[in-house]
Formats: C-alpha cells, sequence, structure tokens
C-alpha cells in the first residue's frame, strides 16, 4: 500500500482552521491527519494537501481524542 503521508509545511499549518468550527486544527503525523478536536473530526493530508472537506473527514471517538497529546506541536 502506497503512503500519502508528505511533511505539511509549518507555516500552512499555522493559517489553517476547521471549516465547521474556524477553530484550531492539530497536525497529527502519525496518521496525516488535522484534527479538529472541537468539530471531533480528522481531515485527511494526502501528498501533503490538506482535505479540508467534512465529508472526507473521519470522525472522532473518545478513545481518539483521549489518546491525542493535550497539544501537538507543528514541527
Amino acid at each position: 500500500m502506497q503512503s500519502y503521508h508528505r511533511r505539511m509545511d509549518p507555516k500552512l499549518l499555522e493559517l489553517l482552521v476547521c471549516p465547521v468550527t474556524k477553530g484550531h486544527l492539530d497536525y497529527d503525523r502519525q496518521r496525516g491527519e488535522l484534527v479538529s478536536r472541537s468539530a471531533r473530526l480528522a481531515y485527511p493530508i494526502r501528498d501533503g494537501i490538506p482535505i479540508l472537506l467534512e465529508e472526507e473527514a473521519r470522525t472522532l471517538s473518545d478513545e481518539d481524542l483521549d489518546r491525542l497529546p493535550r497539544r501537538t506541536p507543528l514541527v
């Protein structure tokens, strides 16, 4: 299976917000996702491009949220 993960530009990450809540997104480098804790959604990153569409996002369970660090560093 081919990996779609490519390093995200930290400057881009500072500008992006959740399209649902307009709130902060955390970068989950291991899963290649941008996480909106307030919307309980994880948006995929494919070939270094964040896919910020609600219908493409994965819904986060309570367990997913508990596993996340308090705040994900950008770099």
